[in-house]
């Protein structure tokens, strides 16, 4: 059965459904094709818009409510002291796909090895989000080549969806239990 029936959910022009595991009114959070680190997620709004000033107050409010919501479950899940959150608003702000995203990463201590290159991979071709989506719908015939990161095919991204769907479940599950 489909994590979400009826419903199609796009990433600028691409359909990503099967890679959503949580959904809001106005927000979706995907795993990544190609994540930076283990745990790097996507938080997007419903709406395909390009730039953080074409929302609207109440989508700015659920896109950034959502993105805290989905760090709880990865910083436990991830054991991560950190996070970066990104959004590169705009083509010469290194934004990739004309669809507004957050880039969620969870952070170890000892992961930056001292000199942090988060910046500088989602600045360059590995943070090509644009190019990897394209190439990995049969837009292009090669991968991009990149020796740190491989494209993960559809199943693995659909199996970590459905467990991430499953663990926000429990938090959110916990969560109603506190109140």
């Amino acid at each position: 059965m489909a994590a979400f029936p009826g419903r199609l959910i796009h990433f600028a022009k691409f359909d990503v459904t099967s890679q959503v595991f949580h959904v809001t009114k106005h927000s979706f959070a995907l795993v990544n094709l190609k994540p930076l680190l283990p745990g790097h997620i996507l938080v997007s709004p419903l709406a395909v818009k390009p730039s953080l000033s074409d929302l609207t107050t109440e989508e700015i409010s659920d896109l950034f409510l959502t993105v805290t919501r989905v760090q709880r479950t990865l910083k436990r899940l991830y054991k991560a002291d950190a996070f970066n959150v990104a959004v590169q608003d705009g083509e010469a702000a290194g934004q990739s796909v004309p669809h507004v995203h957050c880039h969620v990463i969870p952070r170890q201590r000892e992961d930056a090895g001292g000199d942090d290159k988060v910046h500088q991979w989602l600045e360059g071709e590995e943070g090509d989000v644009g190019k990897h989506q394209s190439e990995a719908e049969g837009d292009s015939k090669q991968w991009a080549k990149d020796e740190d990161r491989k494209p993960r095919g559809k199943q693995e991204m659909e199996a970590e969806a459905g467990w991430l769907r499953e663990e926000m479940s429990k938090d959110e599950q916990s969560e109603a239990g506190k109140l």
